[in-house]
């Protein structure tokens, strides 16, 4: 039975292509314009709106998670689902703007629904976490085997998904580049102090990574690896998929109308509290400073954004980013800031942010226009940031 709930409550929604990341014309995201801290509790915000405002957060995966959600006027879920059925009757779209929020949200139930999600996102760590050594990706990282691994429904799906839009980047986004990760000093193993690894070191370490490497299987679940010292790193997709997850345990319980954002990964559906898309802002990517960049409405879709501005550290004067090039296995060193991708999966777009990032202005942009992603990039230059908005996003925008 705990293995039919898991799977009951996590299901990985695959878009057949990325060109399925098709834009409904009142959307954008990414850093939320409310993680202020709720501290975990749950509140039920007041209005002089009709509209009821639920919103709980709590930290989870290294970093913090907020939900909120609305419930229109009228009320009740009778009452939702007899407009839905009169608007179905009437040729009115009803899937794309609910106005319902089916669950009434007392106090208990709001407490109930948070335990819930906290839930979901709890067995997405136990699953994926590179932190957690009692993780279902760590017990696959310390197998130096070659032989198939069983896994669950949910990591060999994610993994699938990484492998083929690592594939479809040319190898830009790869789950194999552990090692490197490490080595740079941004992964679990964290060293006290930085340090720029010599380059025998970085060497040494690339001739363990690549795709090639990694073979996975849907049916029965397995994950194989060709060298028993491949390491994998699902922090590029995990976050993104943990999103589409509590999105799709919302919408299982007739939710209609919330937001949720997972260390600043963002799915939105239907009106906030003043009966308008969910309001979610581009942070600008400035190092040590929090500004908006740009702000836009978001109704069923999902953003994700990859930048070099907050995680990274200096030494002699040079900044080291995070993200880590397969092919040098060297940080990223060019001039792109950010980039951000919209799409229906937020796992899909966080994989896909991150392979933008790693080719930077040129070859990143190019890549998005021919697989048809709707994605912003901002570009450092002597002024401060230049946008540079892909045929896909400019359409809606």
């Amino acid at each position: 039975m705990k293995d039919e709930r898991r799977t009951t409550r996590l299901r990985f929604v695959r878009a057949i292509h990325p060109s399925s990341f098709i834009l409904h014309p009142s959307s954008f995201i990414l850093l939320t314009l409310s993680l202020a801290a709720l501290s975990g509790a749950c509140r039920r915000a007041p209005s002089s709106d009709t509209r009821q405002l639920v919103a709980f957060s709590g930290p989870t995966m290294g970093t913090w998670f907020t939900v909120k959600m609305v419930e229109p006027p009228g009320g009740s879920a009778e009452q939702s689902e007899e407009r839905g059925e009169r608007g179905a009757e009437s040729g009115e779209r009803v899937d794309n703007h609910p106005s319902s929020f089916i669950l009434h949200p007392s106090s208990f139930e709001v407490e109930a629904l948070k335990g819930e999600v906290d839930g979901v996102l709890a067995e997405v760590d136990a699953l994926m976490s590179t932190y957690r050594p009692d993780s279902e990706l760590s017990r696959l990282n310390r197998f130096a085997q070659t032989d198939w691994f069983a896994v669950s429904p949910e990591t060999a799906a994610v993994i699938d998904e990484a492998v083929r839009i690592g594939r479809l980047s040319g190898g830009a986004f790869d789950v194999t580049v552990a090692p490197l990760v490490n080595l740079w000093n941004f992964g679990p193993e964290k060293r006290a102090a930085d340090r720029v690894p010599r380059g025998a070191e970085i060497e040494e370490l690339k001739a363990r990574i690549g795709l090639e490497n990694l073979e996975v299987r849907l049916s029965p679940p397995a994950v194989r690896k060709k060298r028993g010292d491949l390491s994998i790193d699902l922090s590029g997709i995990a976050k993104g998929f943990a999103v589409d997850q509590v999105a799709e345990h919302l919408e299982r319980r007739g939710i209609r109308n919330y937001m949720v954002d997972v260390g600043g990964e963002v799915r939105a559906r239907g009106r906030n509290q003043k009966g308008k898309p969910w309001q979610i802002a581009i942070e600008s990517p400035l190092a040590g400073a929090r500004e908006i960049h740009r702000v836009l409405g978001l109704d069923g879709l999902a953003v994700a954004t990859s930048g070099d501005y907050r995680n990274y550290f200096e030494k002699d004067g040079v900044r080291y980013c995070h993200i880590i090039d397969p092919s040098s296995g060297r940080p990223i060193a060019h001039k792109l800031a950010s980039v951000s991708v919209l799409g229906a999966s937020c796992s899909q777009a966080d994989a896909w942010a991150t392979a933008l990032m790693v080719l930077g202005p040129e070859d990143g942009y190019n890549l998005a226009v021919a697989q048809e992603l709707a994605a912003l990039f901002l570009v450092k230059s002597d002024s401060g940031f230049v946008e540079k908005a892909t045929p896909r996003f400019e359409e809606e925008w």
